[in-house]
């Protein structure tokens, strides 16, 4: 992704922002945190009240996912492959620590799997955080992951390696 994305990106996301009553500023720059390269765009939140930063973060990151998904969807509409990128929304560390959330749960279970011999399910993530776990657990090779359900009842699914 190039500068001119970037900036794209930030002025896109700081004129959403002003338009829905929550101006602040917007910091962009590239980051491989979660094995995936993508413009991090942080919203400043020494402007916002505490308030305002839950409205902006939602339930259990929602408001925040959906703010990633409308932004990735718009920057990326009618753009020739190669000109298209990843954006991620990060607001008062959440990305950071629901990283560590996630890590620690996909953790727990590969553990549990390993212990068990038996399947394990992990509910309530977003396909993004889905994504990220299939990530973390794909350097191990005992192990299997896949999703099984539909929306809104996706689930992401830890196994033992089957033999084929």
């Amino acid at each position: 992704m190039d500068t001119s994305q970037m900036q794209r990106g930030q002025q896109w996301l700081e004129e959403l922002l002003h338009l829905s009553g929550l101006p602040s500023d917007v910091a962009a720059e590239m980051n491989s945190s979660f094995a995936e390269e993508s413009c991090w765009l942080t919203i400043n939140s020494t402007s916002l009240t505490p308030e305002q930063i839950q409205i902006l973060t939602g339930n259990g990151g929602a408001v925040l996912d959906s703010i990633q998904y409308l932004t990735n969807a718009i920057l990326n509409l009618s753009q020739d492959r190669e000109q298209q990128g990843a954006f991620t929304i990060e607001l008062d560390g959440y990305r950071l620590r629901r990283y560590a959330e996630l890590k620690d749960m996909a953790e727990q279970a590969a553990a549990q799997v390993r212990q068990t011999g038996e399947e394990y399910e992990l509910q309530s993530l977003s396909s993004a955080e889905r994504r990220q776990v299939h990530t973390m657990l794909k350097e191990h090779e005992d192990l299997e992951t896949f999703s099984r359900g539909q929306e809104p009842d996706r689930r992401l699914v830890i196994r033992p390696l089957q033999a084929d």
